[in-house]
């Protein structure tokens, strides 16, 4: 019914409030150390851990665990103790179960934060946003074999006007994909060849690019991006605003009456004479407030 526990002897299994409690201990005589690999029996010292599994008829599970530390046997090895593993149960360091930390990963990348967390309640398996969000920060990203079919290249500071880097975007994802650590044509090359498959690739202005993907990638298509399609545009008009400013006439605005009269509200009376000082009586409230 639980294989994961299949290296366990259980001790007692019993109801504690809401969940169960599960004491058990390691049934095999000795450990192998996870630097050398040589198996050791020396027993240095005995701890418990508490490790929290998947649930049970809907209650949370705690595994309350006695785990050995052995000496390393072998003589070069740097590690001197360490302490037993369960294999498909525990790892280095876990306060869950490797059952329970993937169905926690799997909800961190299908909801992410807060509605992730609302499920793994629901699941009996707690966890808050940020450790959900902690366990995708610490997944593996996935093996990248071959290039999108629209490939984004573009430059950015790492340290402005010193240091620039890469990036390549998947543009049909809207993700990024890999970081290069410059802009060079022969770095830029040398990912192309060994990421074939780019049949459109959008970049932007610079020869160090175009060259790269001349010799790596001929067959691609080579496109620019919407902001350097507007920055090109931008920079034609004003050149050719520059190169014909002489044709423009000045505007003559002697003699012309301004295109917009003052406006006044159509209570308020025209005021003719010298502007009242600051001791005058005001104007009334409702033409103040219009005014």
């Amino acid at each position: 019914m639980l294989p994961h526990l299949a290296a366990l002897v259980v001790e007692d299994v019993r109801e504690v409030g809401s969940g169960v409690k599960i004491t058990a201990l390691v049934s095999s005589d000795q450990a192998c150390c996870p630097d050398c690999g040589a198996g050791s029996v020396r027993v240095h010292d005995r701890y418990r851990r508490r490790i929290a599994d998947l649930a049970i008829g809907g209650r949370a599970v705690t595994i309350v665990l006695s785990v050995r530390r052995f000496r390393c046997e072998t003589a070069g090895c740097p590690r001197r103790t360490f302490a037993e593993q369960v294999e498909g149960l525990t790892f280095r360091y876990g306060r869950r179960s490797l059952l329970q930390r993937g169905l926690l990963e799997a909800v961190a990348l299908a909801l992410a934060g807060r509605a992730g967390s609302r499920l793994a309640a629901h699941l009996r398996c707690r966890a808050s946003a940020n450790t959900l969000l902690n366990l995708i920060r610490t997944l593996p990203d996935p093996p990248l074999r071959q290039a999108p079919r629209v490939l984004g290249v573009d430059d950015f500071a790492l340290k402005r006007g010193h240091v620039y880097a890469t990036v390549l975007i998947d543009i049909e994802a809207g993700r990024p994909i890999d970081v290069l650590p410059d802009r060079t044509a022969t770095t830029l090359e040398d990912w192309l060849r060994e990421h074939p498959g780019a049949e459109i690739v959008c970049r932007d202005r610079a020869s160090a690019y175009a060259e790269a993907l001349s010799k790596a990638a001929p067959d691609a298509i080579q496109v620019a991006d919407r902001f350097h399609l507007w920055k090109n545009l931008a920079e034609t008009i004003e050149k050719c605003a520059v190169t014909h400013r002489t044709c423009l006439q000045e505007p003559d605005d002697q003699g012309q009456e301004p295109p917009f009269p003052p406006s006044r509200s159509r209570n308020c009376p025209r005021v003719s004479g010298p502007v009242p000082s600051a001791n005058a009586t005001p104007l009334s409230r409702s033409c103040t407030a219009r005014a």
